[in-house]
């Protein structure tokens, strides 16, 4: 990591958890900088417990109810040791460049403001996705603990900060190692949670000028909005992220994300249309 992360760094990074033994060595290797690391599981049934503690990272459980609810009860149950708090998935790796910016904040952090935004990198097959994942992806994961708290978006989050929000000049790595099959389960949970959402949206107004707004956070959750109601969504965002997004510079690995994501669009449209016809079934038939 080099001599200006020889000390330990006041940084508290937040880990969560389920089954994550595939990810958590190169995800604590990684955090060799910080000054305290806190693990929050969803009751793993596999070697995560036995992993973190021979790490040394604090080991925590907790039902797991949704993202955002998780991040809350980390920052309120687990006394953080430092008012920095670096949030992370397992499967997420922090690089030395990363690192030694984090660090540099944490000791000299401005009062104004509350949080950082990073971009994240997607790799897949041992490959950096540039293009097909929509890079940047900006995610709020750098954060005081005072000013910041989560808001359950879907199957992810969104945060409430007091303060600032800037951008960090490195990127966060995600790989997931778990394979395509687990992938595929994921994203079928994840969808059953995004149609919830987007139904409890369903009666509130678009606010149109977030497609244009600087924050990118904002963006993104609006252009997720309007794809809801799309027709043939799964084939829009195909085009959208193949050929808008070259997508296509990745190659056939670029071609096949790109169908596996707009498959996630498709089973979206496939599971709202269900629930109209369900409710439309459900309702008593008029006498004549």
């Amino acid at each position: 990591m080099g001599e200006a992360l020889e000390a330990k760094a006041p940084v508290t990074a937040v880990i969560f958890t389920l089954n994550e033994a595939i990810h958590l060595p190169s995800c604590l290797d990684a955090l060799a900088w910080c000054d305290d690391i806190v693990v929050v599981d969803s009751f793993s049934t596999d070697s995560t417990e036995a992993i973190c503690r021979e790490r040394g990272a604090r080991f925590f459980q907790n039902r797991f109810v949704g993202f955002g609810t998780q991040r809350n009860w980390a920052l309120e149950n687990t006394e953080p040791k430092h008012p920095w708090i670096l949030i992370l998935d397992a499967d997420e790796r922090v690089t030395p460049e990363l690192a030694r910016e984090l660090a540099q904040i944490a000791g000299n952090a401005p009062a104004s403001v509350g949080a950082w935004r990073v971009r994240r990198r997607f790799y897949m097959w041992g490959r950096w996705l540039r293009h097909s994942s929509l890079y940047p992806t900006w995610v709020v994961r750098f954060i005081h603990r005072d000013r910041v708290r989560y808001v359950d978006r879907g199957h992810a989050e969104t945060q409430a900060v007091e303060g600032e929000v800037r951008d960090l000049m490195h990127d966060l790595i995600d790989e997931n190692l778990k394979g395509i099959d687990e992938w595929f389960a994921r994203q079928n949970r994840y969808s059953r949670k995004d149609l919830e959402y987007e139904l409890e949206q369903a009666s509130s107004p678009f606010e149109w000028r977030d497609l244009v707004c600087a924050d990118p956070l904002r963006r993104r959750a609006a252009l997720k909005r309007l794809a809801g109601h799309l027709p043939a969504r799964g084939l829009v965002y195909f085009l959208y992220s193949y050929i808008w997004r070259l997508g296509f510079l990745d190659g056939r690995d670029g071609f096949v994300f790109c169908r596996m994501r707009a498959l996630y669009q498709t089973e979206l449209a496939i599971k709202r249309y269900d629930h109209f016809r369900r409710r439309t079934q459900s309702r008593p038939e008029s006498s004549s």
